[in-house]
């Protein structure tokens, strides 16, 4: 694994599982958006991502898929972080009386896959991961501790 640092992000190349701490650790160590975003395609390891998050963020219950349940509390020495699966939220409705709103309301850590989904509930800032595969089951992995909802192009979802 390698990473390189751009203008406004930074950047993993050949990234495989066993890189996962690293990242999540570097990851949280310059997030500054309590909320983050997992953009990626499906099976690209936007779970799996997360829950290495989930580790570094000290949390003993190791994190698991929230399609069904949606969101999942996570505690840790920080304080809450949340995981949310946007993926099943079929309208704004639904996001609202799931009470979405208040969890990125908080000021609790919330990283969120399928964003998309629920986009007129982000913030005006948000930190965003972009995952993408390579031919060799590596992903590249780059983070943007900082960018404008309104402007994230969720076409890829």
């Amino acid at each position: 694994m390698q990473f390189s640092k751009q203008n406004n992000s930074i950047r993993f190349t050949d990234v495989g599982v066993e890189n996962l701490p690293q990242v999540a650790a570097k990851i949280l160590e310059l997030q500054c958006c309590p909320v983050n975003v997992l953009d990626a395609p499906m099976g690209s390891g936007k779970t799996t991502l997360c829950n290495a998050i989930i580790a570094s963020w000290g949390s003993d219950d190791a994190g698991s898929s929230p399609t069904f349940s949606i969101i999942e509390e996570h505690q840790g020495p920080q304080g809450i972080l949340y995981h949310v699966d946007a993926y099943r939220i079929e309208d704004e409705e639904e996001a609202y009386g799931l009470g979405f709103e208040e969890y990125v309301d908080e000021s609790s850590t919330v990283w969120i896959e399928w964003a998309g989904n629920v986009q007129s509930f982000l913030p005006y800032k948000v930190g965003r991961v972009v995952i993408n595969t390579q031919e060799n089951q590596h992903r590249t992995i780059e983070f943007f501790p900082e960018v404008l909802a309104t402007e994230i192009d969720w076409n890829h979802e």
